[in-house]
């Protein structure tokens, strides 16, 4: 998938310019990779912001900057903490012909047969290293897990294979695992006793 954001060349100094593109609507960026050495750009925020939305992560981003287009992925970018507005943004120019690794998200599809029959689903890993040309990198890997049985356990090597992209994350890490539920049992904690205040008459007596 290719989605192509105009971007525009920027300078770099002073840095007061990325406060006043920011006010502009702008977020500053760089193009690095493939032959692109610390190219300093900047992309429409709202441009930016609906492509990610729509498009996720693991896209291919053409960059076309005054008619010259650049296949990039996004390398690294930082968002406000508090408004999750942009702040900077980074691309990786890639070559379309050529593996690259990235991360994606590991979902779990289906309801196992061992918890509907009263056992529990303990997931152990989110996220997966995957390689393919960038064209072909997934948002996502999603695993049946409807067949798991209490006392069964998935790794990655058991993800079957598939033609688009290959997971490089080690064969023997465990997914998920569906155990036998353990029910809690609570401990009555016995009332503590309270002493009774002893009031000192005589003393109040004096006092009085």
């Amino acid at each position: 998938m290719s989605v192509v954001l105009q971007v525009a060349a920027r300078e770099v100094r002073p840095r007061s310019l990325r406060k006043k593109l920011r006010a502009e609507g702008r977020v500053p960026g760089a193009v690095n990779g493939n032959g692109i050495e610390n190219l300093s750009i900047s992309v429409n925020e709202k441009e930016l912001d609906k492509a990610i939305r729509e498009n996720g992560l693991n896209a291919v981003y053409t960059l076309d900057l005054d008619g010259k287009k650049v296949n990039t992925l996004l390398h690294d970018y930082e968002l406000d903490t508090f408004t999750k507005a942009w702040i900077h943004v980074e691309f990786l120019a890639v070559d379309m012909t050529q593996l690259t690794e990235v991360e994606a998200e590991l979902v779990l599809v289906g309801t196992p047969k061992g918890v509907k029959a009263g056992g529990v689903l303990e997931q152990n890993l989110y996220n997966v290293q995957v390689s393919a040309t960038p064209d072909n990198l997934p948002e996502r890997v999603e695993v049946n897990i409807e067949p798991l049985v209490i006392g069964d356990a998935l790794t990655i090597g058991d993800i079957p294979a598939h033609a688009d992209y290959t997971i490089v994350t080690d064969a023997e890490e465990q997914i998920c695992a569906v155990t036998e539920f353990v029910a809690v049992e609570e401990i009555e904690v016995p009332a503590t006793a309270v002493e009774p205040e002893i009031v000192d008459q005589k003393g109040k007596e004096e006092e009085e």
